[in-house]
């Protein structure tokens, strides 16, 4: 018997859309990206030869059109794994629950997702500029660990060395480790961006080891996430998102990886936050890859 999804759980609006994105299944494409803010929706937009549909509710906007003929969906989540969580069920829901019945339809649609981003390098070969496509994701965030069939899709080895090399403090929450999708890696990555692991937090300042006027739990984290090395792979980022991505789409059947450009190296403590006419060479790039 299929499964029902009740109006608490699968919510619409009165117009049939999804209920944050404000979208219709129609509306969307296989090929997504993804950005954190809103006005990066009208940057990646900007390159398509057509539009042909968009919506915009609380900081989620959508757009989907076509790129030298290939149909796209950009959508903006906002900053969070939080907002992850929502963009990637809802798009799920979109793509592989029929409406009407409310029932997992028969065929089910694999979406090719990559989010475009930025994020703070934390290896001396990540300066401000260096593109990184995230090949594992290390999550803060503990997002991944409400849902069932974690540890099926988790790399559990790693995350031991991790929690063992930081003396993780369970206060914390337990981290998780996902991979990117690999054929979606050796396509969008190539030879020209850092093949990285990618620290997910749950916020910036202090998950992230940054001290304003509160002290951190552990002042010596960033010296040891830098130090951490495991199967000859290093910690290269931080940023908000990657970690619930690839790991809900891994759950959920879709093919997911991030790919950020670095505005602030915290080994040289340099920031460029006059980063956004740069990152549309990373746009460019995915548009032609994904």
């Amino acid at each position: 018997m299929k499964k029902y999804f009740a109006d608490s759980e699968l919510i619409l609006n009165p117009d049939g859309s999804v209920f944050h994105l404000h979208m219709k299944p129609e509306n969307l494409a296989d090929k997504v990206i993804l950005v954190g803010d809103p006005s990066r929706v009208s940057l990646v937009a900007s390159h398509f030869n057509e539009v042909e549909f968009q919506v915009e509710n609380r900081e989620f906007r959508s757009i989907t059109g076509k790129y030298k003929g290939k149909r796209i969906t950009v959508v903006s989540t906002g900053i969070g794994c939080d907002n992850i969580d929502i963009v990637i069920n809802e798009l799920d829901a979109l793509a592989n629950i029929d409406f009407e019945s409310r029932t997992e339809k028969e065929a089910l649609r694999s979406l090719s997702i990559v989010r475009i981003g930025t994020c703070g390098g934390l290896q001396p070969y990540t300066p401000t500029g260096t593109f990184i496509a995230s090949v594992k994701s290390i999550g803060f965030d503990g997002l991944l660990n409400f849902y069932a069939g974690r540890d099926n899709i988790c790399d559990l080895a790693f995350e031991e060395n991790f929690k063992k090399h930081m003396d993780w403090n369970s206060q914390k929450g337990a981290p998780y480790v996902a991979d990117a999708d690999k054929e979606l890696i050796e396509r969008i990555a190539q030879d020209d961006m850092v093949r990285g692991v990618t620290i997910a937090c749950g916020g910036f300042y202090g998950p992230q080891g940054r001290e304003l006027r509160i002290p951190i739990s552990d002042p010596l984290q960033n010296n040891k996430i830098m130090s951490f090395s495991y199967n000859d792979m290093k910690i290269t980022n931080y940023e908000m998102e990657s970690s619930a991505l690839a790991g809900l789409s891994k759950l959920l059947g879709h093919k997911a990886m991030t790919c950020c450009m670095v505005i602030a190296n915290r080994v040289a403590k340099q920031a460029n936050a006059n980063y956004k006419n740069s990152i549309d060479k990373l746009v460019e790039k995915i548009l032609e890859r994904i």
